[in-house]
């Protein structure tokens, strides 16, 4: 009798879009084997995190845990040549992993640089580094270069270019700090401790080589109290995190489906705005937890390395936004606040800012996306600045004085959610496709205007104001912090 009854159409309806959705082209390329014991299927479209937590996840332990051995042993019987063992272990773990020629290439890379360091032209150093920074970005010099790898395994292209790439950097930083020492010049063998050090090698994140030196080279090993513990919380803190992230890419596939264009026509505004959102939240994950792993290494070594990125949704400025770090410090460091003083300048920002993001397009390889994205970004962060300075013309500093400093933060946290937005979007473009970017502007600006639009801006202003209170308990907290402690101070008169 089950058999011949009638069900409802809305019914058949979802059946057949759920029996549709399982068989997509794209799931079954990106959606692909995971947990056996339940039946779940995996979300592989992340080459980096299948990478470290999935395919070579025994390799990537195996060579860190042999570092951290070596490296203690070295600390207890002889801890000043430990960057020395930390340089030797890192030589021979890439000797192993990638052959000799690939050394080989690296050392050359190293001595060149470092030849040219010795002349203390940092506009020389900047023309060489690059320079031999786009031969790993262009053809035909690709292809010469990468025959120096012999053999062929899945992680050989990403272990080359990273090394590559990572190795220019690092010598780019070694180079210009030599040009600021004074006195003589470093060693070529302090430049191949710095950039040989195994956890930093292959996927950064880059530590500029003047804190490198002074750390790996200090003679003071003692920790402070509660150190240990830290770092201990740290690493349990990022295997839940990693733990996390499995369940989410067994169930919720949220990097296959932004491919999907199909797909994506068929779903609310509200969640195509929400994943979006949620695919810059997972990169950031990603990022914080693969460079917390390397970093949690580093600091068993005495190092501290640089902090994990900024939380996505904690960013509401252009001048705040990045998703690495390390790299964010070394153009900051040695292009953005060297050409552009103080930022308060509206051509000495629009240059600094145009060579880093060129830098910037250079090191991700250039494309057309990446283009965009690098155009949109300079582009926001110069707008920051032109808006900042037209309003403290007249009449509207006089209008900023006369109202309340509650309505003033009420009207920049209007401006601020705009930003947010343009954020989100413009890095959306550049992790998934210039598609889903495009799809997710309209939907949210044009298609679901005016009550999607106005609705989604309202949750984000809230989320800026709560945001902005929050910094603000903090810098309290560390005002009252500081005033206590030099109170204390002049009470003992120390």
């Amino acid at each position: 009798m089950g058999v011949k009854a009638a069900l409802p159409r809305y019914e058949l309806y979802f059946y057949n879009v759920v029996l549709s959705n399982s068989n997509r082209k794209t799931f079954k390329t990106s959606v692909q084997s995971g947990w056996h014991y339940s039946g779940r299927k995996m979300d592989t479209a992340d080459v980096e995190w299948m990478m470290w937590f999935s395919t070579f996840r025994e390799h990537i332990i195996f060579a860190l845990s042999g570092h951290v051995i070596f490296a203690k042993i070295c600390t207890l019987l002889a801890p000043q040549y430990r960057s020395l063992v930390f340089m030797v272990y890192g030589m021979l773990a890439v000797f192993t992993s990638m052959g000799w020629a690939y050394v080989t290439l690296i050392l050359s890379h190293c001595v060149l640089l470092y030849s040219i360091s010795l002349v203390k032209l940092r506009w020389l150093c900047f023309v060489a580094g690059l320079t031999t920074l786009a031969t790993f970005k262009m053809e035909p010099f690709i292809s010469w270069q990468a025959g120096f790898v012999s053999g062929s395994f899945e992680l050989r292209p990403l272990l080359f270019y990273g090394g590559c790439g990572f190795t220019i950097m690092r010598c780019l930083s070694f180079a210009l700090e030599n040009c600021e020492r004074k006195d003589g010049n470093y060693s070529i063998l302090e430049l191949l401790k710095y950039n040989f050090y195994l956890p930093f090698f292959y996927f950064g994140p880059i530590m500029t080589f003047d804190k490198f030196y002074i750390q790996a080279n200090n003679p003071n090993l003692t920790r402070k109290d509660g150190e240990m513990w830290n770092i201990s919380i740290q690493a349990l803190l990022n295997l839940g995190v990693i733990m996390i992230v499995a369940v989410i890419l067994h169930f919720m596939y949220i990097l296959t489906i932004p491919s999907d264009m199909k797909l994506l026509k068929h779903i609310s505004d509200w969640a195509l705005a929400g994943l979006a959102y949620l695919n810059l939240v997972y990169d950031w994950v990603k990022t914080a937890v693969m460079f917390g792993v390397i970093n949690t290494v580093s600091r068993l070594d005495h190092l501290d390395p640089p902090k994990p990125p900024k939380c996505i949704t904690m960013l509401y400025v252009f001048s705040e936004t990045h998703f690495d770090r390390g790299i964010n410090d070394f153009l900051c460091n040695y292009v953005y606040n060297y050409l552009g003083g103080k930022h308060d300048n509206v051509l000495d920002e629009l240059i600094g800012s145009l060579c880093t993001f060129g830098i910037t397009a250079l090191w991700l390889g250039p494309s057309w996306v990446v283009f965009i994205w690098v155009f949109l970004n300079c582009f926001g962060l110069n707008f920051e600045l032109w808006i900042a300075k037209f309003f403290t013309m007249e009449p509207f500093i006089s209008i900023e004085m006369a109202i309340s400093e509650s309505m003033s933060r009420r009207i920049r946290a209007v401006f601020n959610t705009f930003n947010f937005w343009k954020i989100v979007l413009y890095n959306v473009l550049v992790l998934n496709s210039l598609e889903f970017a495009n799809l997710v502007a309209k939907r949210l600006l044009l298609k679901g205007f005016p009550f999607t639009t106005i609705t989604v801006m309202f949750v984000t202003y809230c989320l800026i104001q709560l945001i902005k209170e929050r910094e603000r308990r903090q810098k309290l907290a560390l005002y009252f912090y500081v005033t206590f402690y030099i109170y204390c101070l002049n009470i003992y008169n120390i």
